[in-house]
């Protein structure tokens, strides 16, 4: 959450860019646990509780923030082509252009393109009249989807090798559907790479991910994915990787700034679920002490 003011009001957002829109002025950001209170006389800031150490979601970073917006003192746009960059180190291949799945992807096919040296092209591209397709209900209409949002650019892509950049895998319904039209329209071999570790648990925190049983990366070996997605070859960030790009050494698995539990299953709060499994167990650990 931001703080912003508009002449002599104050106005409170979850991202700078919503400031932005009004002509709010940009002046912090609020801290966890900390309780702010606008009157006629001003700002209160109120921290009734211990100090803890903030652990942000690292998919705002990573996907659900807009690039425009301003996150830990850095715009996100920025964060997400360092996540590019830091994939071209790690998981280059040579091709005769870089693309994005746009628009989540196109910082990151950016970075790469900087730091492999490979010419940046839209290979694909966007109706911005269509949502976000792996929130959508039903497979239905995420299928459909697919097909209304992205259209490929034939004459660029035919007879090319191309390096396919996205932000994440959560299905794979997007990332197949998406291979096919680009080798339907001439491409010669897709590779894709992944500005993120593989998404391996689900989010139980208001965001509609799927159980883990749909999670492709939960189910799948990474040769499994290649060839279910129909590319020659697929590569993610790592989750060391990831830290690197946000400016850390790499992840301190005792104590991660970032609440990564997509890939680590480390949540800061347990799930139900986990939660009624781990009391089951005590308790049956308990009954056998007792017997």
């Amino acid at each position: 959450m931001v703080l912003g003011k508009l002449e002599k009001s104050y106005v409170l957002a979850s991202e700078t860019c919503a400031l932005d829109i009004i002509g709010a002025t940009f002046v912090r950001e609020i801290e966890n646990g900390e309780i702010v209170v606008i009157t006629s006389a001003g700002v209160e800031s109120i921290k009734p509780f211990p100090k803890i150490k903030a652990r942000p979601c690292i998919f705002e970073y990573i996907y659900f923030a807009r690039p425009d917006s301003i996150m830990s003192g850095k715009s996100v746009y920025e964060f997400r082509k360092n996540f590019g960059e830091q994939l071209a180190k790690e998981s280059y291949i040579e091709s005769d252009l870089v693309s994005a799945v746009p628009d989540s992807g196109i910082p990151a096919a950016i970075g790469y393109s900087v730091e492999s040296k490979i010419p940046f092209e839209l290979g694909l591209i966007r109706n911005h009249y269509v949502g976000r397709t792996f929130i959508e209900p039903t497979q239905q209409i995420r299928q459909l989807g697919v097909k209304l949002k992205h259209n490929p650019n034939k004459s660029l892509i035919k007879n090319k090798k191309i390096i396919l950049i996205d932000d994440s895998i959560v299905r794979g319904t997007t990332s197949k559907k998406i291979v096919q039209m680009m080798y339907e329209a001439g491409a010669k071999e897709v590779h894709m790479r992944i500005s993120c570790p593989p998404i391996l648990y689900p989010d139980y925190y208001g965001i509609d991910t799927p159980d883990k049983d749909q999670l492709l990366a939960s189910n799948m070996s990474l040769e499994e994915m290649t060839k279910y997605i129909g590319v020659k070859t697929l590569g993610f960030l790592s989750i060391d990787g990831i830290y690197k790009a946000m400016g850390y050494s790499k992840r301190n698995n005792l104590a991660p700034e970032f609440t990564d539990h997509y890939f680590t299953g480390d949540y800061p709060v347990a799930p139900l679920d986990q939660t009624i499994r781990d009391r089951k167990d005590n308790q049956l650990s308990l009954l056998s002490n007792i017997r």
